[in-house]
């Protein structure tokens, strides 16, 4: 298997895991007695043990090695998922989620993604770099739609067999703890061609990428505070909440708008390479905000639902583009820092949302976090449009 299959590989089955557990967290910790606020406190939690796995490898990924470093990541995220059905109090629930970095996002945006994406671009050309990436995270959301529809197992469970409610939301937890597993054993067969060249001066960063990843950065921590207004653990929450939807609708919901974020990667390279990543990522992210924010008035789950997949098939195209622009803008040897830096900033953001968006739905408003957050990546969108409008990559130089 070649690196670029390892990685596909590892990151797909990783994607099971997120997607399962996305839907699930909320709605598991909510039926384990957990207020809304504690639901929020576990999973910034677990999004604060991964903005500090990040940060670990952001600086020491490329010393300690990228494949050892993978492994490790993967072995930690699996002991998370066997300790979360042990623990019962909010305070033991939250330990465990910052050490196993428990990932309620429902999307992958763990410290392995930083390793991942610093070592893919060296599997191809400039050319397919976009591509490469665009592939990648088709297969990360087919994970996530398959892991949303993994989310139906305690249902089937209850149904099928007879099986305490309780105990089928812990058969689902181990699940996602086996696939993280079984992600973490794939990355023994990544070659030495997948460490970093020259790691020693990874953090030597040039005049122009040390002020493309400051301002760039800059730009994602308010992207990321915005995004952890809206991960999948507190929308399935508000849809539980706002319509009394089920843990198997609410799976089926999430099952289509992974499908949808996938095939939309596909859209986003295409529609990159005729217009450019940058007018890409921002003439798709603001309609898709724009259309979340009319989620909380729908009168009905149905109505809900459609908004809420019109805004699924294009919120991911930036993200393809956002990971190529990256990588493109800085030198080999920069990558894993320049990934690190810039996912930093997001796991902050991700990390610090939930927090007040958990209290915020229990004493405002349950839709609180879909205005704020959709209003937050509008101002976003607007500011990278005019920040980096003119910052071409090298393929789009060349055209």
């Amino acid at each position: 298997m070649t690196d670029r299959g390892v990685l596909y590989a590892a990151a797909f089955l990783r994607a099971l895991a997120t997607g399962l557990m996305g839907v699930l967290l909320g709605i598991y910790l909510a039926k384990r007695g957990f207020a809304a606020g504690e639901i929020g406190l576990v999973i910034g939690a677990g999004l604060t043990g991964a903005a500090l796995s990040t940060l670990i490898v952001t600086f020491l990924g490329d010393r300690l090695g990228r494949r050892r470093a993978l492994i490790v990541l993967g072995l930690l995220g699996a002991a998370g998922g066997v300790a979360l059905i042990l623990t019962e109090s909010v305070l033991a629930a939250s330990v465990v989620a910052f050490i196993g970095m428990v990932n309620g996002m429902g999307r992958d945006r763990g410290a392995a993604l930083v390793l991942e994406q610093a070592i893919l671009p060296a599997t191809t050309g400039d050319a397919g770099r976009t591509r490469a990436f665009a592939w990648y995270n088709v297969l990360q959301d087919i994970g996530h739609a398959l892991g949303g529809a993994l989310a139906a197992t305690p249902t089937a469970l209850r149904a099928g067999f007879a099986v305490d409610e309780l105990a089928a939301f812990h058969v689902a937890v181990g699940v996602y703890a086996a696939l993280l597993l079984a992600g973490s054993l794939l990355y023994v067969f990544l070659t030495p061609a997948s460490e970093a060249p020259a790691a020693r001066d990874a953090v030597r960063l040039s005049p122009q990428s040390r002020r493309i990843i400051a301002r760039i950065s800059l730009l994602f921590a308010l992207d990321s505070l915005a995004g952890g207004f809206l991960g999948t653990a507190l929308l399935s929450y508000f849809f539980y909440e706002r319509f009394g939807a089920g843990e198997a609708v609410i799976a089926g919901l999430f099952f289509l708008a992974r499908g949808l974020n996938a095939l939309s990667h596909l859209g986003a390279a295409w529609l990159a390479a005729r217009i450019g990543l940058v007018n890409t990522m921002v003439y798709t992210h603001i309609p898709s905000s724009l259309l979340l924010m009319t989620v909380p008035f729908a009168p009905g789950f149905a109505v809900a639902a459609a908004l809420f997949l019109l805004r699924e098939a294009l919120v991911e195209m930036d993200v393809p583009t956002r990971q190529s622009y990256v990588m493109a803008m800085v030198r080999p040897e920069e990558r894993t820092f320049a990934s690190g830096v810039t996912h930093l900033v997001r796991m902050a953001g991700w990390a610090v949302a939930p927090f007040a968006a958990g209290f915020l739905m229990q004493g405002l408003a349950l839709g609180a976090p879909l205005y704020i957050g959709g209003a937050m990546k509008i101002a976003y969108d607007l500011a990278l449009y005019r920040a980096f409008r003119h910052l071409k990559p090298p393929e789009e130089r060349a055209r």
